[in-house]
């Protein structure tokens, strides 16, 4: 990782100064979230992603991965109401998000490797944040808060009448909402990356 980050220029002081610059921007943007009313209450779309993915495409994956980390540090400092539970849940989510992006990208820097970058990044997001929630992230939430999981599953039921138990809820709760957040980060992101572009010139 660090061999990666030394390649890509990412300890030079424009380089870490636009790290910090989008760092700071996705944890802003982490505070900024909102529920979809399709989905349970307690899924909350924010576009804390997009300033990673901008980082991803001008730096490479080092690079989103690292504002990805910065970004959920800096959310702790700020405002912690779930033990770092969701925040470690962010980071790990965002990482499989980016660095799918990130290696296409680099291999193809065309609309082309931005489109399907983009599909397998939102399809990698959306498996690896199943997988987790089922086994460390939901589990970990009700420990925390002190509830039981069965609580999570009452709430998810009342906005999608197909959730039954904790194996439906991941399945039409968890990855429903992250193929919808993946595709809106996607979207956004590229169009950041694109009002950015004067700004990534400077020096």
């Amino acid at each position: 990782m660090i061999m990666s980050m030394r390649k890509q220029g990412l300890f030079e002081t424009s380089a870490m100064v636009k790290i910090g610059m989008l760092s700071g921007l996705g944890m802003v943007l982490m505070l900024l979230n909102f529920p979809l009313p399709i989905f349970p209450t307690f899924l909350k779309i924010d576009f804390s992603d997009a300033p990673a993915l901008v980082g991803t495409f001008y730096m490479g994956p080092a690079a989103g991965v690292l504002i990805q980390l910065l970004k959920n540090i800096l959310k702790v400092i700020v405002e912690n109401n779930t033990g770092g539970v969701g925040e470690l849940a962010n980071f790990l989510v965002g990482t499989a998000y980016v660095i799918p992006l990130g290696l296409i990208y680099q291999k193809r820097k065309d609309y082309s490797g931005v489109l399907w970058g983009s599909i397998l990044s939102v399809l990698a997001m959306t498996t690896v944040a199943g997988i987790l929630n089922y086994y460390v992230f939901i589990p970990a939430f009700a420990w925390v808060m002190g509830v039981e999981i069965s609580d999570f599953v009452s709430l998810a039921a009342r906005a999608n009448s197909a959730i039954v138990d904790f194996r439906t809820m991941i399945f039409f709760g968890i990855m429903p909402f992250n193929l919808v957040k993946g595709t809106l980060v996607s979207v956004v992101g590229f169009g950041l990356f694109k009002a950015l572009q004067p700004l990534w010139k400077l020096k």
